[in-house]
């Protein structure tokens, strides 16, 4: 997530979070030399894969405090409102990887090109980002 105008910049679906979850994601962009890119402490942001990447792509590195989920609360937000509106919602059960995979993919754009946000002048992300570019 971008945090100048809280747009999914990049994302990734597994079965399961590993290393090669949180590579895919982070080799999904060009990012710009000294990007800030914001975690919390688990083991795959502490791996040795994601150190390396992380420093050949020039990203700076930011690990929220131990327990302290608040310190990445856009992206915690984020999450919890994709699993209330568009799954707990619909009570869903029993769906597959590549129906999940479409739902998230069509929430994310639902999300960046639609929904308004009060905190960006009720634009969307996207065109927040115009706006300001």
């Amino acid at each position: 997530m971008d945090l100048c105008n809280r747009e999914i910049v990049a994302d990734t679906i597994s079965d399961c979070q590993d290393t090669d979850l949180v590579l895919d994601t982070v080799n999904q962009l060009s990012w710009p030399e000294g990007t800030l890119l914001h975690s919390d402490q688990g083991s795959v942001y502490t791996s040795k894969a994601y150190y390396q990447v992380c420093n050949e792509k020039g990203i700076i590195r930011s690990m929220s405090r131990k327990g302290t989920p608040a310190d990445n609360a856009c992206i915690e937000r984020f999450h919890s409102v994709l699993k209330t509106e568009t799954f707990y919602l619909h009570n869903w059960r029993h769906l597959t990887k590549d129906s999940v995979t479409d739902i998230v993919k069509n929430d994310i754009t639902f999300y960046n090109e639609t929904r308004i946000q009060q905190r960006l002048n009720d634009l969307s992300p996207v065109d927040y980002r115009k706006l300001v570019a």
